[in-house]
């Protein structure tokens, strides 16, 4: 397909609601960018996304949260009558893609903001545009602990409101650690995606595990590429070594497959530990025809838990304009929520070192935090307080139950002694 044509003709026909939403239906089929138009002198939004492929659930889930802000701040007025438009382009899940994306929405669209919903692979090379088009940069995604932890990798302009490995990776450890003296697991295995975010991902978890539970024992690791078709292999070989636990870091329709086909083979049906670091997104849930009970996962997104009003309430507008939540849509919408606040305190100024100057160190009302805030650590230009809390599948309803959270004092002390290992401070 040839590259769309883009700029103000093609908007200028977006004149009703219905073309919009034509657009928006059109968007997913044709791969052209989904443009929410504001009134008047607009703020323009890019965003870099995958739309296609079997990891598109990440750019859907995304666009939607971005979707339902922009929605909510041009109702609520804008900021000083500037209303704000959102450009999501398909980046097509490649990192010069979403870097040759990234540069047009900024020179081409005249973007002012970037929110980057790209996986870990396609953000690093984002943050390299960022760092030489230095507009506000939130990255909603990537949980590579890396992007934001080490000096040299920083962007001034650029931030992130995802998860991020380490603290999952704490959170994970001491979870899995009590499991592991209840039920004596000590041979472990992994199968996680052969990239910076699998890689690292893993490696943090099974550190921190035997950090809390030194008997534990790594005894095979599997590294099956991105987007790997098939996991026949690898679940065979999963088979033959007979682990009595496994962690992976497999996600999207990934781990959906992952799973069907394990499934397929009973490797679920024996006393086998699984946890895991994606699961607990309800679509992905919802996708496994056979969702086994009891896996282990680390939370993404539940309607229930946090239980605030405020999560019911994004749970329920969020679903009037796109299907369940995911891990991606609160952190998109919680990108959304510092830029709004931040665009209040600068009276609209977008210039993005304004912007960064407001951001960093700045807390916010959330409600998928247990506590209520979200705070974006200044630091490192990273969120904290979010939901680090462990839970088990249940077949039945597809979803979440039993919800244990860890203590952000401890995953900090430990995040500290890790970052000097790294030589990060």
């Amino acid at each position: 397909m040839s590259k769309p044509k883009t700029g103000v003709r093609r908007r200028d026909v977006l004149k009703s609601a219905s073309a919009v939403a034509g657009v928006a239906a059109a968007s997913a089929v044709t791969g052209f960018p989904f443009v929410a138009k504001g009134q008047g002198k607009v703020i323009r939004v890019g965003m870099p996304t995958i739309l296609s492929g079997r990891v598109a659930i990440l750019g859907e889930s995304s666009r939607a949260a971005a979707q339902l802000a922009v929605q909510e701040f041009n109702a609520a007025g804008g900021i000083n009558g500037r209303k704000m438009e959102l450009i999501a382009r398909d980046s097509k899940g490649s990192p010069n893609e979403a870097a040759r994306v990234t540069r047009d929405l900024i020179n081409s669209d005249g973007c002012e903001i970037i929110i980057d919903a790209e996986a870990s692979s396609g953000s690093f090379a984002v943050q390299e545009v960022i760092r030489s088009l230095p507009v506000l940069c939130i990255h909603t995604c990537s949980e590579t602990s890396a992007l934001s932890a080490d000096p040299a990798i920083r962007v001034p302009t650029a931030f992130r409101s995802a998860r991020q490995g380490i603290h999952d990776a704490v959170g994970g450890g001491r979870f899995a650690a009590e499991l592991v003296k209840k039920r004596n697991l000590k041979r472990w295995m992994t199968c996680s995606p052969d990239y910076a975010y699998g890689r690292d991902n893993t490696a943090e978890f099974m550190e921190y595990l035997k950090i809390f539970e030194p008997s534990v024992e790594v005894v095979d690791q599997a590294w099956p590429k991105l987007f790997e078709p098939d996991y026949t292999a690898f679940v065979t070989r999963i088979l033959q070594v007979k682990p009595q636990a496994m962690y992976s870091a497999l996600w999207g329709g990934d781990l959906v497959s992952f799973i069907e086909q394990a499934n397929l083979y009973g490797m679920f049906a024996g006393d086998l530990a699984f946890f895991s670091g994606g699961l607990a997104d309800p679509p992905v849930l919802k996708a496994i025809r056979q969702l086994p009970d009891g896996l282990n996962s680390v939370y993404r997104y539940d309607p229930q838990y946090p239980a605030h009003k405020g999560n019911a309430d994004f749970y329920d507008n969020y679903r009037k304009i796109h299907p369940d939540p995911t891990n991606w849509s609160w952190q998109n919408y919680t990108a959304f929520t510092f830029v709004t606040k931040a665009l209040k305190a600068t009276n609209g100024n977008t210039d993005g070192k304004a912007l960064a100057d407001v951001i960093r160190g700045m807390e916010i009302d959330s409600p998928f935090s247990p506590t209520g805030k979200i705070t974006m650590r200044a630091e490192d230009q990273t969120i904290i307080g979010y939901p680090v809390a462990w839970g088990k599948t249940v077949s039945k309803s597809k979803g979440m139950t039993d919800w244990v959270a860890v203590d952000w004092g401890e995953i900090q002390e430990h995040e500290k002694e890790w970052k000097r290992r790294k030589g990060y401070v």
